[in-house]
């Protein structure tokens, strides 16, 4: 027994012996391969940010190709500057018409909003206010010729380059343009370089003429007009031929084509800034999409949007762009959609969601892993859906899948730039992450984040080049979610005073984000550790609403304050971009350079040059205003306000020469007499308020007020001899008065062949056919004619500008139609020359310059 014993110990070791050998060889195979796994991960991961480092610069190699078929096509499109048949450039007004621009000596004060860069010119200027210096230096860039006009040419596409501003005294050119035939549609797919330009197709003028009903008398040659029910009796001139109300006046040779954008949507608007490869940024404001080149100082615009447009995503390509709307007051033109469409030739591609959104498209975000094959789309209805479309399809889009998000606001969505079919969103009270399956079903795990730090907001998303989300939040935090989880890996409390508005992932790596409320910008490593490099912007230019990366160290900036700022973190930044941000009224052209005058709800009183597209000075006026006007001689500008104050100001010092008050109602409108000797304000309160002007308009003296209006006022004209006054009320008046008495002018027709300075009035004889169908009288907010009373134009309630040949006397006349403004034109007036019109809009407060062709 004790042998066998023996024996079977001996064997037991020796079976023992190579177990525990092949037990050492699969843990050092488990070893090596863990270990290659962990070298392989890192390489993957390096590979990766190669790869997209490569993808970038071909991208950036495309997209300087496309830029340069989109110039050669101009190009081809413009007659030789030395040809001897090109047309002729305008005449050339006296000197004082097209002088240099107003400003002042000397370093800005802290009262202006703006720094402008250094521009510089080759020719010295002298001041038009007197001033021995500008201190609104220009930058000088090339001429070029526009591609398209809002639909009097083309539907969807405008560009226009900043002339340089010319040292003589004549006027600019304005940019000859060579139309093309219509051309079909075609789709263009991302992946060709043969499609990277298509000439947009061009549709003929949209014509719109009023069938309001007229009733003409030839005895006394008056014409009864009825707005609402109400008749409105209108008296023509002693030498007016006969009318027949049923004849159709033709529309006016000119067009207009958009020239300028001025603004930019910050206040309430995510994600809405990027810089493109050729140069350009893209932004929005208004229903313009507007592609801005900062450096030539040029602008393009994609026009196809019928209302505010709310978010903007850009391809991977960098070359297609996709814009998002929200729903206009026409429930056919202005349906909520998304539009798909290309960068350089400005041809839509494709329209989306039209039937399916049902308020507002909110965010945009284009696929990344898949070179941005997909569109995902968040509808700002109660559920908030989330939707994801193939935009490529031929039948301009499918929806793929559709969820209900959240029932909290949705600020933002992105696709995983590294995992297909992973897209992300956040907004109040909540991240989360999708998974769109083979299916097209949409999973969603909520980020899960420890009790005390859980924001209100999560405001802002990027991916660092490890594939991880960074989140910004409404507590100034900053959250680090590992790739394919749900859960932080690392937070950064309190990095921020207030909200974290953006984060924003550099090419190197690095990463900046940017506070809402403390206006700072700090940079991090690509491990999410302080770098210790940070700026804070200007507090009059609002807080960071969104930061996009530059060229090198460059990066841009939006603000809340609707403001667009350039420059980088160690030299600090200057402004691009300056728009108002409240409701906008006062409008205003300089009666004899080529300048514009706004002032808003914002307390916001501003410059603007139309030649060098730039603001010449910005101040806080600390009172709200309604309306602003020039004297006669440019010397002081006017501000009505909507307390019942009026300011006078001189332009070249911006200091403030008068100050009065009168009644408790805003004044809704101004206007100074042509001989400079009178001054008439229009109020509220249904009065009109005259003053005798002294001291070169430093100082008034009131002559009285006229009383007979039973509504307010709402505009004012005068007689070419400063003898009488027009004026039209809110129940659709037209009454006259003795501007030197203050007295009514019973007799209508006693004053028919007064000659008027302006035709403001919307309600006349010489603007009859300006009022269309079944108008409200407070449809027209504003009317204007031009100096040489060839064109009047108008801004209504529609977010519409149009433009008559001038008389309107016939009830039926044809206008070319343009729109652009997302909300209630309030105001609309020529520049000196004639050669541009300027249009405000109220809650959009764009300001947009159009170009007459």
């Amino acid at each position: 027994m004790e042998g066998n014993q023996d024996r079977e110990s001996r064997s037991s070791r020796a079976s023992d012996s190579p177990g525990d050998t092949m037990n050492d060889v699969y843990a050092a195979w488990h070893e090596m391969l863990e270990g290659e796994g962990a070298g392989l991960a890192a390489r993957v991961g390096e590979l990766e940010v190669r790869c997209a480092r490569q993808a970038e610069e071909l991208l950036c190699l495309r997209s300087t190709l496309a830029d340069a078929l989109r110039r050669l096509n101009a190009l081809e499109g413009r007659p030789p500057s030395a040809a001897p048949a090109a047309p002729a450039a305008p005449a050339a007004p006296a000197a004082p018409r097209n002088g240099s621009y107003a400003g002042s000596t000397g370093t800005p004060s802290r009262e202006l909003r703006i720094r402008q860069p250094a521009y510089r010119e080759t020719a010295k200027r002298t001041s038009s206010y007197g001033s021995s210096a500008s201190s609104l230096p220009q930058r000088r860039g090339p001429q070029h010729q526009s591609t398209g006009s809002l639909q009097s040419d083309s539907p969807a596409s405008s560009s226009s380059l900043s002339p340089a501003p010319s040292p003589s005294p004549r006027a600019t050119p304005a940019p000859l343009h060579t139309p093309h035939p219509p051309q079909a549609y075609r789709f263009t797919t991302a992946k060709s370089l043969l499609n990277l330009y298509s000439k947009p197709s061009q549709n003929g003028s949209i014509l719109k003429h009023g069938t309001h009903t007229c009733q003409y008398n030839e005895e006394d040659g008056s014409m009864r007009m009825f707005l609402r029910g109400r008749p409105v009796v209108l008296y023509g001139s002693s030498d007016q031929d006969a009318l027949d109300p049923a004849k159709v006046a033709p529309p006016p040779q000119n067009k207009l084509k958009l020239e300028w954008v001025y603004g930019y949507r910050g206040k309430d608007c995510r994600s809405n800034l990027y810089l493109l490869p050729t140069g350009e940024i893209v932004y929005f404001v208004a229903a313009v999409v507007v592609l801005f080149n900062v450096e030539e100082r040029c602008q393009r615009h994609y026009t196809g949007h019928t209302d505010d447009v709310k978010c903007i995503a850009v391809h991977p390509n960098k070359l297609i762009i996709a814009s998002g709307q929200c729903a206009g007051h026409d429930r056919l033109d202005a349906r909520p959609h998304v539009r798909v469409w290309n960068s350089v030739s400005l041809a839509t591609l494709a329209v989306l969601g039209a039937t399916q959104l049902e308020r507002a498209a909110a965010c945009v975000a284009f696929s990344r892993a898949d070179g941005g094959a997909l569109l995902a789309c968040v509808d700002d209805a109660p559920d908030h859906a989330l939707s994801v479309w193939d935009w490529q399809r031929p039948d301009k889009g499918h929806c793929l899948a559709e969820t209900k998000c959240s029932v909290d606001t949705v600020v933002a969505v992105e696709f995983h730039p590294l995992d297909r079919n992973q897209i992300v969103t956040c907004g109040k009270n909540h991240i989360a992450f999708w998974t769109l399956d083979s299916t097209n079903m949409l999973y969603k795990r909520m980020g899960v984040f420890e009790g005390r730090d859980k924001p209100k907001y999560v405001t802002c998303l990027g991916f660092n080049h490890n594939g991880d989300v960074v989140s910004g939040d409404s507590s100034g935090n900053i959250s680090v979610w590992a790739r394919g989880t749900n859960s932080v890996a690392k937070l950064l409390r309190g990095v921020h005073e207030g909200p974290v508005f953006s984060v924003a992932v550099l090419k190197e790596g690095h990463v900046l984000t940017a506070g809402g409320k403390d206006g700072r910008i700090v940079m991090f490593d690509p491990e999410m550790n302080p770098t210790g490099l940070e700026n804070t912007i200007e507090g009059h230019y609002g807080g960071v609403r969104v930061v996009a990366e530059g060229r090198g160290s460059q990066i841009f900036i939006g603000t809340t304050k609707n403001c667009i700022l350039h420059g980088d973190l160690e030299l600090g930044f200057s402004p691009a971009v300056l728009g108002h941000v409240d409701e906008l009224w006062g409008l205003a052209a300089h009666p004899t350079l080529p300048q514009f005058a706004t002032a808003g709800w914002d307390r916001l009183l501003q410059l603007w040059d139309g030649l060098s597209h730039s603001t010449v000075w910005s101040k806080d006026i600390d009172e709200r205003a309604q309306c602003c006007a020039w004297s006669r001689d440019g010397g002081v500008l006017a501000v009505g306000c909507l307390s019942g104050a009026w300011l006078v100001f001189e332009p070249a010092s911006r200091q403030l020469l008068a100050r009065h008050h009168d009644g408790a109602e805003p004044i809704q409108t101004i206007q100074y007499s042509p001989d400079n000797s009178l001054v008439a304000l229009g109020s509220r309160d249904n009065f009109i308020y005259v003053y005798r002007v002294e001291d070169d308009g430093a100082r008034y003296t009131r002559l009285g007020k006229c009383l007979g209006h039973s509504s307010y006022i709402t505009h004012l004209d005068w007689s070419e001899d400063s003898q009488y006054i027009r004026s039209n009320s809110g129940d659709y008046e037209l009454l006259f008065w003795n501007a030197t008495t203050c007295r009514q002018v019973t007799s209508a027709s006693s004053l028919r062949d007064v000659v008027w300075a302006s035709n403001h009035c919307p309600i006349t004889f010489t603007t009859i056919g300006v009022w269309p169908e079944n108008a409200d009288g407070t449809d027209i907010n504003s009317c204007t004619k031009s100096h040489d009373s060839r064109l009047a134009a108008t801004g209504d309630d529609f977010g519409k500008v149009k433009l008559f040949a001038y008389p309107v006397t016939q009830p039926k006349s044809l206008c070319h139609q343009y729109g652009g403004h997302s909300s209630h034109v309030t105001c609309v007036r020529f520049l000196a020359d004639d050669a541009r019109l300027v249009s405000a809009g109220g809650l959009d407060t764009a300001v947009m310059q159009w170009l007459l062709d």
